[in-house]
C-alpha cells in the first residue's frame, strides 16, 4: 500500500448517559472504541456493519465535525505537505485541514439548500475560503459541472429542479470544489434507486482515477461495497471486527458477522438459492455490552471464551485483521 493519506490510530467517541435533576453522568455510550484505519491515496476503504455500529461517527470524527474522546488521526495536508492529527488541533486550524478532505452526504434532497442555485451551492466552498475572484470561481464551477457530467444550464437553476441522482452529482460537485485529497463518501447511494446508483458509482470510480483521490467509503450495501473498494473494514458495536482486501474478505471471511453479512447478499442468478445465515439476537447495547466479545450472544460458533475475553485484531495473513477467538478453527462461507 502507498504511504497513507489518513492514519487513525485508536479513535474512540464516547457520548455520556446524564440522569437527574443535576444531570450527573451515569454511564457512557461507546459509539466508537478503539477503531484503527488506513486510507492509502487512490485508495477506496469501505467502512461496513449494521445501522447504529458507529461507522458515520467515525467519518464525523474523522473530519472533526465532533471532537473524538480519545485517539489519533494522522492527515496529510495536499500531496507534499505536512502530516497533522486532526484530533489535537484547534478550532481555528481545522479550516485549513479542511480544504483536504471534504464529505458526501448520504441525502442528497437535504443536504442542499433549496433556496440557493446550483451555481452558488458549489461555489460556496470557495467563497468561504476565500478563493478567487467572482469570475475564476463561475470558471471553477463549470469546470466542475463538466466534471460530473451535468449540463452547464443547471448552474442558475434551484436544486428542485434535479432529479436524486443529479442532486447527487451536485453534492459531488461541490466537495470537489477545493480539491481535496480525502473524500468521506457516508452512503451516498443508499437514497438512490437501483440504476442510478450505478451511475454515481462509475463516476466515482472515474473521479478516482481522474484525481488520484482517496475514499472512505460508508455503506451497508455489500453489493455496492464489491464493486467499489479496494479493502474492507467491517464494523460491529464501535470497534473493527474484520479488515481484508475485498476479493479475499468476500471469498473468505474469517468473523461470523461478517459471514452474516455477506450471506444477505443478493445472488444475480435467480436459479440459485442463497443460504441466508439468519442472526438471533438484537446488535448489543454501545451503552452496555456484554462481557468478552460483543458479538457473542448472536454467534453460532461461541464458546465459554468468547463470553469471557475480549478477542484482540490480529492479522492471519497477507494483512487479513480479524477479532475472533476461532477465526484459525473456523471455516465460513464467503461468496464468489
Amino acid at each position: 500500500m502507498n504511504a497513507p493519506v489518513l492514519d487513525v490510530r485508536d479513535l474512540t467517541k464516547h457520548f455520556p448517559i446524564r440522569r437527574g435533576l443535576l444531570q450527573r453522568v451515569v454511564g457512557q455510550v461507546r459509539a466508537v472504541d478503539g477503531v484503527s484505519l488506513q486510507v492509502a491515496r487512490g485508495e477506496t476503504l469501505s467502512l461496513v456493519g449494521e445501522s447504529g455500529c458507529g461507522k458515520t461517527t467515525v467519518s464525523r470524527c474523522i473530519l472533526r465535525a465532533m471532537p473524538p474522546t480519545s485517539g489519533e488521526i494522522h492527515f496529510q495536508l495536499g500531496a507534499d505537505g505536512p502530516v497533522v492529527d486532526v484530533a489535537a488541533m484547534r478550532r481555528g486550524d481545522l479550516r485549513g485541514a479542511r480544504r483536504h478532505m471534504q464529505m458526501i452526504f448520504q441525502d442528497p434532497y437535504s443536504s442542499l439548500n433549496p433556496r440557493m442555485t446550483v451555481g452558488d451551492i458549489i461555489a460556496e466552498p470557495l467563497l468561504v475560503n476565500g478563493i478567487g475572484t467572482p469570475a475564476s470561481r463561475r470558471d471553477r464551477v463549470l469546470e466542475l459541472l463538466d466534471l460530473v457530467k451535468l449540463p452547464r444550464l443547471a448552474l442558475s437553476r434551484f436544486p428542485h429542479a434535479f432529479s436524486g441522482g443529479q442532486r447527487q452529482r451536485v453534492g459531488i460537485a461541490r466537495a470537489l470544489a477545493l480539491n481535496p485529497h480525502l473524500v468521506v463518501a457516508d452512503e451516498p447511494v443508499s437514497a438512490l434507486d437501483v440504476s442510478v446508483q450505478a451511475q454515481v458509482v462509475n463516476l466515482l470510480l472515474e473521479l478516482q482515477d481522474r484525481l488520484g483521490l482517496a475514499y472512505l467509503f460508508i455503506a451497508h450495501d455489500l453489493s455496492v461495497v464489491k464493486h467499489m473498494s479496494d479493502r474492507v473494514a467491517v464494523m460491529y458495536v464501535g470497534r473493527i471486527v474484520e479488515q481484508a482486501p475485498t476479493r479475499r474478505l468476500y471469498a473468505t471471511p474469517k468473523h461470523p458477522y461478517t459471514e452474516a453479512l455477506l450471506s444477505a447478499v443478493p445472488q444475480p442468478d435467480p436459479r440459485r438459492r442463497a443460504e441466508r445465515m439468519i442472526l438471533r439476537g438484537e446488535v448489543a447495547d454501545p451503552a452496555d455490552p456484554p462481557p468478552g466479545c460483543a458479538f457473542h450472544p448472536r454467534c453460532p460458533y461461541a464458546v465459554e471464551r468468547c463470553r469471557q475475553e475480549v478477542p484482540a485484531l490480529l492479522d492471519s495473513g497477507d494483512g487479513h485483521l480479524v477479532r475472533c477467538h476461532r477465526a484459525a478453527e473456523l471455516t465460513l462461507k464467503g461468496v464468489a
